[in-house]
């Protein structure tokens, strides 16, 4: 009896969620309530999550109760683009600061978080590109991704003891920051020559954009190059990297636009997506042996890169890797590649000639764009699938292929001129 009454009770639960599935879901979500410029929502504990405010003042005292609940937490965007706040005090009934709680507040010049606070979001500061001063509490024991980025006028920041968990490069783009304090005993971080360290993983964190030097290089022992750890520092030409770090982040260098010369050892094996994006005048790149992967957009508009020679230990070239190096005009793909990803090397208008080798099975969509200057591409009849508009805008372009293979009959299908291997130089088209 108690096993059909439970088949009964779940037949009615599921046809109500398909006659009012709308009205079920509407009830689930916290309701907003208003209180003077205050929207918020209520927590499972009934304390009040602020998630918007419309006011216009300078100085602003967050209240620590909205209808006599308590304030507990400043959601998501709660005050961002809040363009008129130069001053904020938190009170001290919340514990949680939200993702992009302040984001592109432009004239925020001080906050005080109160010693309540536990967690710092991602993004919370974003671009708050007047604050001059911030006080992280003892209290804090996380913050998140980018949470200081692009604030432009901060000069110096201590990190509590308290603090155990702390997101990719918080400090990317504080380009005044000349001070991060740690104290020793701070039991996961470290500050070695101004330099931001994660003592757990030995991964550095954040090499302060505001750094003068031209050159740098990484002490021994050091693991990894942090996600957008040295991103926007336009003042470094050269980076020489220890032999024990094994892998380079995503964005691990993006748009350091000085940066002519990286030294990369036989220790790494991997680079991040856009690990080197925007390195616009990078001249050279020699990859190891030991590198296995290259993520997409890892090379990204580096213009002054002229040649690359591509390991035998790299197994497929991702999407947009070298696309817009304008100035590539020698390009070494290994037989250990066997994929060409989407763009790869879209607007490289320097390249003449590309072979591809045997061992590639796959050229993504666009993988040659507008290689406006390109003559000739060598494609073997292990190519079995090749993407849409890959040699569009390639105007001198005469491909080498094979005979009745997937090759000849693509540039058949797009009116591509080809030729055939010098093998059988006479069978031509």
């Amino acid at each position: 009896m108690k096993r059909s009454l439970a088949a009964l009770l779940t037949l009615v639960f599921c046809a109500s969620m398909l006659l009012f599935p709308s009205s079920l879901a509407e009830d689930a979500k916290p309701k907003t309530c208003i209180s003077g410029d205050y929207r918020y929502i209520l927590l499972e504990d009934g304390t009040a999550e602020i998630t918007e405010w419309s006011g216009k003042a300078v100085h602003l005292d967050i209240p620590s109760t909205l209808d006599g609940h308590s304030v507990s937490s400043i959601g998501e965007y709660g005050f961002s683009l809040c363009e008129s706040l130069t001053e904020v005090t938190i009170p001290d009934s919340v514990t949680r600061i939200g993702d992009a709680a302040f984001l592109l507040c432009e004239s925020l010049t001080s906050v005080t978080i109160p010693d309540s606070v536990k967690s710092i979001g991602d993004e919370v500061f974003y671009d708050c590109s007047r604050l001059t001063s911030v006080t992280i509490p003892d209290s804090v024991t996380s913050i998140g991704d980018a949470a200081f980025y692009g604030c432009s006028s901060l000069t110096s920041v201590t990190i509590p003891d308290s603090v155990t968990q702390i997101g990719t490069n918080p400090f990317a783009r504080c380009d005044k920051l000349t001070d991060m304090l740690v104290s020793p005993d701070q039991p996961v971080l470290a500050v070695i020559d101004g330099v931001l360290i994660s003592k757990a993983d030995m991964r550095m964190i954040c090499y302060p954009s505001s750094f003068a030097a031209k050159e740098y290089t990484v002490p021994q022992g050091i693991q990894s190059i942090g996600e957008k750890a040295f991103c926007f520092c336009s003042n470094l030409t050269s980076v020489i990297l220890p032999d024990s770090v094994t892998s380079i982040e995503d964005a691990a260098f993006f748009n350091c636009s000085g940066l002519t010369c990286v030294t990369l050892p036989d220790s790494v094996t991997s680079i991040g997506d856009s690990a080197f994006h925007w390195c616009y005048n990078l001249t050279s790149v020699i990859l190891p042996d030991s590198v296995t992967r290259i993520g997409d957009n890892a090379f990204f508009d580096c213009y002054s890169l002229t040649s690359v020679i591509i390991p035998h230990s790299v197994l497929s070239i991702g999407n947009w890797v070298f696309s817009s190096c304008a100035g590539l005009t020698d390009v070494t793909i290994p037989d250990s590649v066997l994929s060409i990803g989407d763009h790869a090397f879209a607007w490289c208008y320097s390249l003449t000639e590309v072979m591809i080798p045997d061992s590639v099975t796959s050229i993504g969509e666009k993988a040659f764009y507008e290689c406006s200057i390109l003559t000739g591409v060598t494609i073997p009849d292990s190519v079995l699938s090749i993407g849409e508009k890959v040699f569009d805008r390639c105007p001198g372009l005469t491909a080498t292929v094979g005979p009745d293979s997937f090759a000849e009959q693509y540039c058949i299908d797009n009116r591509i001129p080809y030729t055939y291997f010098d093998s059988l130089n006479g069978l031509n088209n």
